[in-house]
């Protein structure tokens, strides 16, 4: 199965309300705040400055950029018609907002057009990231800043123990959602190959145990394995109904890392 965030709209209206339910869920995590909070601060922004998010999703980040940046203008980029029409409906009450629907590698601005780039987890879900970091040099000013922040899922567990059933879907969705789960080790080199400057990289661990971020990676996963015939119906529900007892009794435990790369176009 290809990657269904590289055609959300094929996916469906409830894929799209599904995960931009839980991209909104996703953000709204301590440590997630903390590191869009991070790179947040090393824009240097004014009232005439322009940053757009890549890949923007329903808006989760761009609306913390909005927030961030309330005198510039802020624009989030979807190719997604219907997490376009999630985010606008989100994103209402910000003035400084916009979202449009474009391809990442191919943007509607002018070259040399723009302060800041943000990337949040964009490039594990594209077939070409270069394209996207290209495209990303093309429009930033001399001296812009490009922000990639992405998650390597190739580390993404749910295991709590050696052998723990419940890290099958961990697996499973990194293997049916993402297109390129080790796109972290690369991101420094695909970055800086295209001409920028890589200022800052490092990369934080974060420990979901809340059953709202962690339920539709289980959930749809188990549908999906349950529906092609990989399991039958109680072991798909099993699975469903052993992670709402370890959320109930304190044991759900689930783990990804995130990395942060700041770079500057020379100018």
């Amino acid at each position: 199965m290809a990657d269904p965030f590289q055609d959300v709209d094929s996916a469906g209206p409830e894929f799209i309300k599904l995960f931009a339910d839980s991209m909104d869920e996703r953000q709204s995590d301590p440590k997630m705040e903390e590191i869009v909070a991070s790179y947040l601060a090393a824009l240097s922004l004014s009232e005439h400055s322009t940053v757009i998010e890549v890949g923007a999703g329903a808006g989760a980040v761009t609306r913390r950029i909005a927030a961030h940046s309330s005198a510039s203008k802020v624009i989030g980029f979807e190719p997604s018609k219907g997490f376009v029409a999630e985010a606008k409906d989100r994103g209402k009450g910000y003035p400084n907002l916009e979202f449009l629907v474009a391809d990442g590698a191919s943007l509607p601005l002018d070259s040399g057009s723009i302060d800041a780039v943000v990337m949040h987890t964009v490039l594990t879900h594209v077939e070409n990231p270069k394209e996207l970091i290209v495209e990303a040099f093309r429009v930033l000013k001399p001296g812009g800043t490009l922000i990639v922040c992405d998650a390597d899922f190739s580390k993404a567990t749910f295991s709590a123990f050696p052998n723990d059933p419940l890290d099958i879907c961990a697996k499973e969705f990194v293997r049916e959602f993402v297109t390129d789960p080790f796109i972290v080790a690369k991101m420094r080199s695909l970055i800086s190959d295209v001409g920028f400057s890589v200022a800052r990289f490092g990369v934080e661990s974060r420990v979901v145990n809340n059953p709202e971020q962690m339920l539709p990676w289980v959930d749809v996963t188990c549908q999906q394995m349950y529906e092609r015939g990989d399991i039958g119906k109680e072991l798909a529900d099993a699975l469903v109904a052993e992670h709402h007892r370890r959320a109930q009794n304190g044991s759900l435990y689930g783990y990804q890392a995130f990395a942060t790369a700041i770079a500057r176009k020379p100018g």
